[in-house]
């Protein structure tokens, strides 16, 4: 029978590779069409193959997954991408997400559990790992009170925000948007006279605490 879902799996880890090989291939409707050692490897095998579908280990040697996968979005490949990882650490997450992740699921999860992120986001829909769900929750959080509670805020503002938060000083940003570092630096006072933020390294905190909904 033909098989439904082409994968390819990439981890710097060989028993990983071989242990995920007879979890999935236990399914007849999925194939594993490729391995890697590697992110650069991995993104070579996915440009020349095309499979429906890459699980990758976020840290790996010569490229991270999250880098293949930010070259995938570039070249405009629809190839479909599941993170396997160790990490919970929230900033990972939301990086895997701006890459263009559909799932996200811990390497400590069960068989089950990996099968079902497989299925579900063949359908194309998103899959996370139930103990990272709580991240969710608190960006949905975030995001509103961010909405509801600083809608004064303006474009510019939320940008410099943003960029702020990307670790950029005044004078970086000022050359980022082609402004005057005095400009940028009236737009910081604005900024903290809006949110009630009194020190720069309130604001600095407050703008990593909102990255992802800026």
């Amino acid at each position: 029978m033909k098989s439904e879902i082409r994968i390819l799996i990439a981890d710097d880890h060989p028993v990983i590779r071989e242990g995920l090989r007879r979890i999935i291939e236990k399914d007849s409707s999925l194939e594993i069409v490729a391995e890697a050692k590697d992110g650069q490897t991995a993104l070579a095998l996915l440009q020349a193959m095309k499979p429906d579908m890459a699980i990758l280990d976020i840290k790996m040697p010569k490229m991270s997954g999250l880098a293949v996968a930010q070259e995938l979005q570039k070249k405009k490949l629809a190839i479909k991408i599941i993170f396997l990882t160790v990490s919970r650490k929230e900033e990972i997450f939301d990086e895997a997400l701006d890459v263009g992740a559909k799932g996200y699921v811990l390497k400590d999860c069960t068989v089950t559990d990996l099968i079902n992120c497989i299925q579900t986001v063949a359908k194309g829909q998103h899959y996370l790992s139930p103990a990272m769900s709580h991240y969710l929750i608190e960006r949905k959080y975030r995001a509103n009170e961010l909405v509801e509670k600083k809608p004064e805020l303006t474009q510019t503002e939320r940008r410099i925000l943003k960029l702020i938060a990307e670790g950029n000083s005044s004078n970086e940003i000022a050359d980022i948007l082609s402004n005057s570092y005095s400009t940028i630096e009236t737009h910081r006072h604005n900024i903290c006279t809006k949110l009630d933020i009194h020190t720069h390294n309130a604001l600095l905190k407050f703008a990593l605490l909102h990255k992802s909904e800026l």
